[in-house]
């Protein structure tokens, strides 16, 4: 009864805000369609088959095959034709099994442990060695003492590594693993940064290739204990980690498309990624944009009318090991991307909407302004932000020089769930979800409507630029996505 009075509020009050504001005459209704269609939509009921019903997603697992399946059956159940799934191949399939953890001397405690994603099993029945602790990987550091790694279990201070920035860290840390393995170290730690020994799942490999290691990560509290007992001696650990792993497997991402019905060639893409990590249900990241894009293809499609470009909905594999599936897509189709007009992405969670980040570009902001002025402004979505990310599915299409849209919403909740088992259904908030989703809704309709495109496509030097004033290339080099 709550709810349903919530959403007679909004659709009193939200939605005729949209049908006085001054736009195009003939968008007003469309506008106001979409929105109502929103709001009245079953999006939630549709999240909470994804999340409770599947599950975690981990790309290439069979959850997450389960999810692409009925992902693309949804989009088929709204009426859109034109699905398929487009594959694209991972170097290594990986599933988590058990882990366990216990510190033996000098004291005789449990751990909370978890192995690090794409992390190889231990050897039958775990391994039980002395830890050496290392806080600095530079090269000379590592050299220094691989003397005394033989047989050891490797403690990661990850703290002091990633003072210096998670840009500076990950080239030491890659180029140290071959260090540990020919000193003979048989498995490496690390502590989480969350309190209350709470868990953040999460990998050390970009590209989903396998750990040259056994890793796992042992609670914050644990990590600390373990630190302690090191400053007064020897500290012996016990660890056991099994985990399914293959090789190279394939993974689809899942394609719809409403054809356009002046400019058919011409489209515009919104996204979302569909994958998730396994601890909790992936209902924030990414479910509420996965649902989102589904829950604007069905409100789209429901116009009976396609808009002059067409609109294609993309749910991205592989996001949380590296952005992959959105990066696969864009070289396998890139001879066709200079038709693409923009990009519009959602991973942010649920929290309230603010409108949309524009990753550095001002000719996009101001070409956005009147839209955020007018028409997004009035349903909450009017702000625009110029802060540049590559850490979710827009970034593969912003270094093609595509113009790119980032939902932007608070997310100042949003770490207490991210990647934790706490990340369920229950902690997503209706009336912000809807929000969300009808600011991408309406935007998507009036960049896929509007009579010329919203920006013109920008050469490798001015993404360059963007890259250097957001500290993003070198990072991106060494990943292997980009080259000066």
């Amino acid at each position: 009864m709550i709810l349903r009075r919530a959403l007679t509020w909004l659709l009193w009050v939200v939605v005729p805000v949209i049908v006085w504001s001054q736009q195009p005459s003939d968008l007003k209704p469309v506008a106001d369609q979409l929105a109502a269609s929103i709001y009245t939509g079953s999006s939630m009921a549709t999240l909470r088959e994804l999340t409770d019903g599947i599950g975690g997603r981990v790309t290439g697992t069979p959850s997450y095959v389960s999810a692409t399946e009925w992902a693309a059956a949804k989009f088929r159940s709204y009426g859109i034709e034109n699905v398929r799934l487009d594959p694209f191949t991972i170097p290594a399939g990986w599933e988590r099994g058990s882990a366990s953890g216990r510190m033996v001397a000098p004291l005789s405690r449990p751990l909370y442990v978890a192995s690090v994603g794409w992390s190889p099993s231990t050897a039958a029945g775990g391994v039980q060695a002395l830890v050496a602790a290392i806080s600095d990987l530079a090269p000379e550091k590592l050299q220094a003492v691989t003397d005394q790694l033989q047989g050891k279990i490797v403690f990661l201070d990850m703290g002091k590594i990633l003072a210096e920035g998670y840009a500076k860290a990950l080239p030491k840390l890659d180029a140290a693993w071959p260090v540990f393995q020919e000193a003979g170290v048989v498995t490496v730690i690390m502590a989480d940064h969350e309190t209350n020994d709470v868990l953040n799942a999460h990998t050390m490999s970009w590209n989903a290739k396998l750990l040259p290691l056994p890793v796992a990560e042992v609670g914050m509290e644990d990590g600390a204990l373990i630190q302690r007992e090191l400053e007064h001696g020897p500290v012996t650990i016990q660890i056991s980690l099994e985990n399914k792993t293959a090789g190279e497997t394939k993974v689809n991402n899942v394609i719809a498309e409403i054809r356009g019905r002046e400019r058919p060639n011409e489209w515009i893409l919104i996204g979302a990624h569909l994958d998730s990590w396994d601890f909790g249900t992936g209902a924030q990241d990414n479910g509420t944009g996965a649902i989102t894009v589904l829950e604007v293809a069905r409100a789209m499609k429901a116009l009976g009318k396609a808009p002059r470009r067409s609109v294609r909905f993309a749910l991205w594999g592989g996001e949380e090991e590296g952005i992959l599936g959105s990066y696969a897509y864009v070289h396998a189709h890139k001879s066709e991307l200079k038709n693409c007009a923009v990009v519009l992405n959602t991973d942010n969670g649920s929290g309230h909407p603010k409108g949309w980040k524009v990753e550095g570009r001002e000719d996009l902001r101001e070409a956005m302004q009147p839209w955020s002025d007018g028409l997004l402004q009035t349903i909450g979505g009017g702000d625009l932000s110029m802060e540049t990310t590559y850490d979710t599915d827009h970034g593969p299409f912003l270094l093609q020089g595509i113009p790119a849209l980032d939902l932007w919403v608070d997310m100042s909740k949003y770490f207490e769930m991210h990647h934790k088992s706490s990340d369920t259904l229950d902690k997503v908030d209706l009336l912000h979800f809807k929000a969300g989703e009808a600011i991408v809704a309406v935007t998507a309709y009036a960049l896929a409507e509007s009579e010329k495109p919203i920006a013109r496509h920008i050469d490798h030097e001015a993404v360059e630029e963007i890259l250097k004033n957001a500290k993003l290339d070198e990072l991106l080099e060494h990943v292997g996505v980009w080259k000066p």
